[in-house]
């Protein structure tokens, strides 16, 4: 492995967070420089991305690219020990690709453009940082860091679609968010304090995951102790997942959000919440995971039929892909219950896979929105005909959402079912029943607003613009490519899910 290889994990975090805050001494109101250098921030980041993934060796698999700064020493022994296993190594990418789409399709964005990219750049900083850290404290620094811009970024620069009630704000969806992410955080930093309490109890004072994993391998960490501390991860962290009953958050974020924050809140955050299940729950507490298992695959069941069934009631856009998210985390959280290595493979998949569709479908909403002004699919119809590079973008996504073989969704629902058929049967086959509900809504949808007979009044509408083909065409191009041919992602997975099942 080269010098480069072994800075590049420190690097895609790094230079994010550099960015940001270089991107404060910019002009305030000037859209184009904040652009154009959120743009080259952003590329740089993707290339690293890229560069992780493609060098990261699944023959050897375990933890690679490790690299270790020391903090704080003795009492707390808090470092910043960065590593990449076969789960994180996909995950980096696809935080890669889906910033980099946020930064070019955020080209509307002409309030307060610096502020708009520093918060941007941060949260992508934050992402990444979850992604490849193995120290619980630094774990949750980087956590808050990818949560709370979102409470500006949909706050200040989102858009409000109830002015007659107020329930609809983007203040609500931007406190709403708020709210349930702080409870989330709470229990994580409770759990991550007991952690830390039960390991200095061992004579091992670390916030280190590296160190805990190894007094959980030796019988540190009681069952009943595991028993009360994973359902605070499970839940904490489920709570970002869009974990029913917790989900109510999500779908008002994702309307309320501008569309680049839109597309990284459900391509990418949401996918922060079944990783921290299962680098921080199942890694460190596997007994407590096993025991919590049934539960947490019963929840992930609700997510599937209940998200699908919302969708369908839904007559806003946002709305209907906010629901379709919930419900395909759904299918995310079932893989890792499985606790199966096909089962929780497909789990990793579905959330690349879910986190490249969801994000060409808020970027082909934000291009019809930024036309019509309007959401409501009663009310546009026929849009192929005026919008026709857009209207094909959003059909490629919503058939990968429904799962069509070829496309990504496909392979990664098929994985979580058999993962599911062999553990739970009777969950899976309401897990399949949530698949068909989505057919439904997802090609209505399709039909009454993109291929329905044209309506005059949206004759004046143009279609995508080069920017905006660019990132559609890009991300059409990934759903595709994975759906075919998986194996490149698969191969470096695999290695990650058999890690993580060595410990159960």
């Amino acid at each position: 492995m080269t010098q480069f290889d072994q800075i590049s994990v420190f690097l895609v975090i790094a230079i994010p967070l550099a960015g940001a805050i270089i991107a404060m001494f910019l002009p305030k109101d000037r859209q184009e420089p904040a652009w154009y250098f959120a743009i080259l921030v952003s590329f740089a980041t993707l290339v690293l991305s890229v560069v992780i993934f493609a060098r990261y060796d699944y023959g050897a698999g375990g933890y690679q690219f490790v690299r270790e700064f020391q903090w704080l020493g003795e009492p707390l022994n808090i470092s910043l020990y960065l590593a990449v296993d076969g789960i994180a190594a996909p995950l980096v990418l696809l935080n890669g690709i889906v910033l980099f789409g946020a930064v070019l399709i955020s080209q509307t964005i002409t309030r307060r453009p610096r502020d708009f990219f520093v918060l941007l750049l941060a949260l992508g900083s934050g992402v990444f940082g979850v992604f490849v850290v193995q120290d619980l404290f630094f774990l949750f620094f980087f956590y808050e860091l990818a949560v709370l811009p979102m409470y500006l970024l949909i706050g200040v620069w989102g858009s409000s679609t109830d002015f007659v009630t107020f329930l609809r704000t983007k203040e609500y969806g931007a406190m709403k968010l708020m709210i349930f992410l702080v409870a989330g955080s709470v229990l994580i930093w409770i759990g991550i304090l007991a952690m830390y309490t039960a390991a200095a109890g061992e004579g091992s004072p670390t916030f280190s995951m590296v160190r805990m994993g190894e007094l959980a391998a030796a019988g540190a960490f009681s069952e009943s102790f595991q028993n009360w501390v994973f359902p605070l991860f499970m839940i904490g962290f489920g709570v970002l997942a869009g974990l029913w009953p917790f989900h109510t958050w999500s779908p008002d974020g994702h309307v309320a959000a501008p569309t680049g924050v839109s597309m990284l809140h459900a391509g990418v955050l949401m996918k922060l919440g079944a990783f921290g299940i299962i680098r921080v729950g199942m890694v460190l507490l596997p007994e407590g995971a096993e025991n919590w298992m049934p539960i947490l695959i019963l929840l992930g069941t609700v997510n599937v039929v209940y998200g699908a069934i919302s969708a369908i009631s839904q007559q806003d856009l946002k709305y209907i892909i906010g629901y379709s998210s919930v419900s395909h985390m759904g299918y995310v959280i079932m893989g890792i219950a499985t606790l199966h290595p096909v089962g929780l493979a497909g789990a990793v998949l579905q959330m690349f896979s879910h986190g490249i569709m969801t994000a060409l479908m808020f970027a082909m909403v934000g291009a019809i929105y930024e036309r019509s002004h309007i959401r409501d699919i009663n009310v546009l119809n026929g849009l192929m005909k005026r919008m026709g590079t857009a209207s094909f973008f959003f059909a490629i996504a919503g058939l990968a959402s429904l799962g069509l073989p070829g496309l990504s969704g496909f392979i990664a629902e098929f994985m979580v079912f058999v993962g599911a058929f062999r553990t739970y049967l009777p969950l899976a086959v309401l897990a399949v029943a949530g698949a068909a509900i989505t057919a439904v809504y997802i090609l209505r949808l399709l039909a009454r607003t993109f291929f329905g007979e044209a309506d005059p009044r949206w004759e004046h509408l143009t279609d995508a613009s080069p920017v905006e083909k660019t990132v559609g065409g890009a991300f059409v191009l990934v759903l595709i490519v994975v759906g075919v041919w998986p194996a490149p992602l698969l191969r470096v997975i695999n290695t990650g899910v058999d890690s993580v099942l060595r410990v159960f």
